[in-house]
């Protein structure tokens, strides 16, 4: 009920309507026998439940999101805001990127939002502000994707035109982000640290991602230790989180670190995998132990120069090996030299 209750409220603010539900039958109690039981039916198999299960928490998350949106919305249309209807090639992105996309694979999310569109319209509209240089274009404060989306299907994208200053849309931004609570932990770093780069009060950083002054200190330290052409070659990877992303700093705060990294991205199993898979080999290909080099068999020569036999130290059985035709009578006789040497060596402290 509460699904519907929220799409009933999205469709309610922006015109569109839904089938009325069905009449709840009144609770009656009746006097007949009841009637026999009939045969259960076969369980579903656990696979089908939890795959039933999963996308209805996707089904209403995205419901919860589009309501939250939509009360927002509202807010602005009671102070005398409208809907417009824009070309989205006068629609430009935020000043900050808070988004990272994946380089070489599909977004999943993104096609599902643009089939959602072409079925059903754009539900929620974005958030824009006239630019500030060029006149009759405008500036994304939230809704990228649908931008995109509207972009895509080469139509017209639903927007609230409000005038915000450079804080105000970051500000805008970041409520949308933690509302939505769907940017990963790297690229919060990012957004974190595109603000103060482009020199932002660090109190309007804090408050465009909802954090304590100690997570976004947190926040920079990653953003600066990981190099950014790393990250964009990762992606969002939403199962590594804050210490994850720490530890791989620290182990790229070398040269000898980034230039690992930039063999395994270069590999085409990096390149085929999903984001949370490249962040997983880049950290293991950081913290393998390497093994160590095997050391060159050495030349024993004799006084012409001629080599006879090679030391091989590799392993836990040094030895040496006489090449092949090496006289008998030598082996003898370097067989007990070592060994009176031996003798030797053994019997000091």
């Amino acid at each position: 009920m509460a699904g519907i209750n929220r799409k009933n409220e999205l469709k309610a603010l922006f015109g569109g309507t839904l089938a009325p539900q069905a009449p709840v039958a009144p609770d009656v109690k009746s006097t007949e026998a009841p009637a026999p039981a009939a045969p259960a039916a076969p369980a579903a198999p656990e696979h089908s439940r939890s795959g039933a299960v999963k996308a209805m928490g996707l089904t209403l998350g995205a419901m919860s999101r589009e309501a939250e949106e939509a009360r927002s919305l509202r807010a602005a249309l009671e102070k005398g805001e409208r809907v417009v209807a824009l070309d989205p090639e006068l629609v430009e992105g935020s000043i900050v990127e808070d988004r990272l996309k994946l380089v070489g694979l599909a977004d999943e999310d993104f096609e599902r939002l643009v089939d959602s569109i072409r079925e059903s319209g754009q539900q929620v509209p974005i958030l824009v502000r006239p630019h500030p240089t060029q006149e009759g274009r405008y500036q994304t404060a939230y809704g990228h994707r649908r931008l995109e989306a509207a972009r895509r299907l080469a139509i017209k994208v639903q927007a609230v035109v409000r005038p915000l200053s450079d804080d105000a849309l970051v500000l805008a931004q970041g409520k949308e982000n933690a509302e939505r609570r769907n940017l990963t932990f790297i690229e919060r770093a990012l957004f974190a640290r595109t603000l103060v780069a482009r020199g932002f009060d660090r109190k309007v950083a804090g408050e465009a991602l909802a954090v304590e002054k100690s997570e976004l200190s947190r926040l920079l330290q990653v953003a600066e230790a990981v190099p950014e052409h790393v990250v964009r070659a990762i992606g969002p990877a939403p199962k590594a989180g804050r210490d994850r992303w720490m530890a791989m700093g620290g182990l790229l705060a070398h040269e000898a670190g980034v230039a690992k990294a930039d063999e395994e991205i270069g590999l085409v199993r990096f390149a085929e995998a999903d984001s949370d898979k490249r962040f997983q080999f880049i950290f293991n290909r950081l913290t393998a132990k390497e093994k160590p080099k095997a050391a060159k068999p050495r030349d024993l020569k004799d006084s012409s120069g001629r080599v006879f036999a090679r030391l091989v130290t590799t392993g836990k059985t040094p030895r040496i090996e006489f090449l092949a035709g090496a006289s008998p009578d030598a082996v003898e006789k370097a067989a007990d030299l070592v060994a009176s040497h031996f003798a030797g060596f053994a019997s000091k402290p």
